[in-house]
C-alpha cells in the first residue's frame, strides 16, 4: 500500500493552580514550572486505510472512562476506530490522573473535584481532538520510516535489590541516589537503548517518536507542575529543528527510576534531562532509513485479574470512601480502586495494539507494565524494531512479571493479582504475529 500521510499536532494541557497531581499528592499545583503538553501524529492512507493516531499527554495516568472518552473523541473526530488511537501518559508527578468513575463517587461522597476537575478535562479531550483533525490539512506524504536507537547512560535503575541481609526490596525510589545503598546497587534490569522512530518524506525528517524506559521524575510534590527531565529533553531536541515533530513516550518502566543517579536536586534533573537528550540525538543520528509499503494495526483484548483481598472489595471500598474520618486522600484511592473494580466486573477488556509499519512495530502497554513486558515484545521479534510504550489505560497501576510477583512485590498503586504475565504474553504473540 503506498499514499501515506502524517499529520502532526500539539496542544497545551496544564492544569489549573489548586488542581491535585498524581491524584493523591497532598500539595496541589502552585506554580507552572512547565506547560504541559500533548503531542501525537496521525498516520493516513488511500482508500480503505482507516486513520492511525497517537497522543502522547504530559499527565501522570488516564484512567477507566476517562480513557474511554479521549480515545472516543479523537476518534470521532478523525473519523476512524477507538481501537486505532493509541493514547499513553508519560507519567510525570507534578501532573493530573483523570478517572471519571473515580470522581464520580467521589463527588458522591461530597469530594468534588478531589481528584480531578471534570471542565478542565473535558476542555482538553476537546481541544486535543480539535487540533487532531485540523491537523489533516496540512499532512504531509510519507515515504520512508526510519529506526535508530541509542544506550542512555546513567539515568535508569530497576526498583529492585538485594539488601545486605538477602532480602528483596523494591524501595529504590525515583530520588534514592543520595542513599549510598541504593546508589551503589547495581541498575538491574532496565532496557538500555533510547529507541527513536522517524517518519521521512523523502529526504525530509517529519517527525521522530522516542521512547525511553525510565519513571519521568527527578522530583515532585512539591506543587510545581512540570514535564520534568523527559519534556526539558524533549523541548531541547525540538529546538535542534523545529520542522520536526518531537515526540516522547515512556516505555514499560513500572519498576524502572532514575533512582540510583538521582538525588532529588534540580541539579540532577538538568543532567538527567542532557543524558535523555544526547541518547536522543545518537539514536537519531544512526537512523535507517525502511521504505513504508504497508502499514496495519492489530489489537488483542486483554483482561487482567483483580485484586481480591477483603480490603479490595466493593462494601470495604465504598464504605472508606464515605468515611469521612479517612484522610481524603485514602478515600480518593478507594474510589479509584472501585471504579477500576467495577470496570472490571463489568467485563471491559483492556486493548493491547500494536501499529505494525513493516521494519518497525509500535506496541501500546497498560498501566505500569514492568520492563520486563518491554524486553518480552523485543524477544517475540527480535530481528524487528519493536519500540514500546507504557501507560495507556492506565487503571491497572503497576503490572508486575511472574518474578515480581514471586518477590512478593507490594505496593499501594497496585490493582492487579498474580497471573499478569501468561495473558499478556498471550496477547504479544496474537499482535506481534
Amino acid at each position: 500500500m503506498s499514499g501515506f500521510r502524517l499529520a502532526r499536532f500539539s496542544a497545551d494541557v496544564t492544569i489549573p493552580l489548586g488542581h491535585r497531581c498524581m491524584g493523591l499528592l497532598p500539595t496541589k499545583s502552585k506554580e507552572i514550572v512547565d506547560p504541559l503538553q500533548a503531542h501525537g501524529f496521525v498516520l493516513t492512507g488511500e482508500s480503505g486505510f482507516d486513520p492511525v493516531v497517537l497522543v502522547a499527554v504530559d499527565w501522570c495516568e488516564i484512567r477507566n472512562e476517562a480513557y474511554d472518552r479521549w480515545r472516543s473523541v479523537i476518534a470521532k473526530a478523525i473519523g476512524t476506530s477507538t481501537e486505532r488511537v493509541l493514547v499513553s501518559s508519560l507519567h510525570q508527578h507534578d501532573a493530573p490522573v483523570s478517572d471519571i468513575g473515580a470522581q464520580n463517587l467521589l463527588d458522591r461522597a461530597g469530594l468534588t473535584g478531589e481528584l480531578f476537575d471534570f471542565a478542565f478535562h473535558e476542555e482538553c479531550v476537546q481541544r486535543v481532538a480539535e487540533v487532531a483533525k485540523n491537523s489533516l490539512s496540512e499532512s504531509q506524504p510519507v515515504t520512508h520510516i526510519g529506526t535508530g536507537q541509542a544506550k542512555v547512560e546513567k539515568v535508569a535503575s530497576n526498583r529492585r535489590v538485594v539488601l545486605e541481609d538477602g532480602r528483596v526490596s523494591y524501595g529504590r525510589g525515583s530520588s534514592s541516589g543520595g542513599n549510598k545503598f541504593h546508589a551503589g546497587a547495581p541498575d538491574g534490569l532496565i532496557d538500555p537503548y533510547l529507541k527513536t522512530l522517524s517518519f521521512w518524506n523523502g529526504d525530509t525528517e517529519l517527525a521522530a517518536l522516542h521512547s525511553y524506559a525510565t519513571h519521568p521524575m527527578s522530583y515532585y510534590g512539591r506543587g510545581g507542575v512540570t514535564y520534568d527531565f523527559v519534556g526539558m529533553a524533549r523541548e531541547r531536541r525540538r529546538r535542534d529543528n523545529q520542522k520536526v515533530h518531537q515526540i516522547y513516550v515512556s516505555g514499560c518502566s513500572g519498576d524502572v527510576t532514575a533512582g540510583k543517579y538521582n538525588d532529588g536536586s534540580q541539579g540532577s534533573r538538568e543532567l538527567l534531562a542532557d543524558r535523555i537528550y544526547v541518547a536522543m540525538k545518537a539514536a537519531s543520528e544512526a537512523t535507517t532509513k525502511h521504505e513504508l509499503k504497508s502499514a496495519d494495526v492489530r489489537v488483542a483484548k486483554l483482561t487482567l485479574p483483580y485484586r481480591q483481598e477483603a480490603r479490595f472489595q466493593a462494601d470495604a471500598l465504598l464504605a472508606k470512601i464515605h468515611d469521612e474520618k479517612q484522610d481524603v486522600r485514602q478515600r480518593i484511592h478507594a474510589a479509584m480502586s472501585l471504579s477500576s473494580r467495577m470496570r472490571v466486573v463489568a467485563g471491559s477488556p483492556i486493548d493491547l495494539p500494536v501499529v505494525d509499519l513493516g521494519a518497525a512495530q509500535i506496541v501500546l502497554f497498560p498501566g505500569e507494565a514492568f520492563v520486563g513486558y518491554q524486553l518480552m515484545a523485543q524477544e517475540m521479534k527480535p530481528d524487528s524494531f519493536v519500540l514500546s510504550i507504557g501507560y495507556g489505560e492506565c487503571w491497572p497501576g503497576y503490572i508486575p512479571t511472574k518474578s515480581n510477583f514471586d518477590d512478593k512485590f507490594e505496593d499501594t498503586w497496585l490493582w492487579v493479582a498474580p497471573g499478569c504475565e501468561e495473558p499478556i504474553r498471550d496477547a504479544l504473540k496474537k499482535t506481534l504475529g
